[in-house]
């Protein structure tokens, strides 16, 4: 991941939150994919629960693969499709919690974890896309 210039012990305390979200963006994925497997087994949720899947595992193969990027510019478009993939679940979330699929008791622990992380990532990229304009 390309770490701006800081201190030896800022640049670890920024290792270790990049595998922290690592760990968290696949922990959301399994968590989806467990998510999957307890929905009816009928059209709409079986719809709804693919679209939720893939976003879901998109979020964190794409926070990954930011991680591996060689420029700040790469590095911001890997994470505005990471914010778009984080977003996109939301909204499948939601669809199956208002069309009565799933309860929202169900869904919200899992809908409250996507908020967190489009909050965090969205400041990731505004960061970054200010490191960039001042270059």
């Amino acid at each position: 991941m390309i770490v701006p210039e800081m201190d030896d012990g800022r640049r670890e305390e920024h290792r270790e939150y990049v595998e922290r979200m690592k760990v968290r963006t696949k922990k959301l994925s399994l968590r989806v994919i467990e998510m999957f497997r307890a929905l009816p087994k009928d059209e709409a949720a079986n719809v709804l629960g693919k679209q939720v899947l893939r976003s879901a595992t998109s979020v964190g193969a794409n926070y990954r693969a930011a991680c591996r990027v060689r420029t700040g510019k790469e590095f911001a478009a890997k994470l505005r499709i990471v914010c778009e993939e984080t977003d996109e679940t939301q909204y499948w979330l939601e669809l199956l919690m208002e069309s009565g699929i799933m309860r929202e008791s169900k869904l919200r622990d899992l809908h409250t974890e996507c908020t967190e992380l489009l909050a965090m990532f969205s400041t990731a990229l505004a960061t970054t896309r200010q490191r960039l304009r001042k270059k």
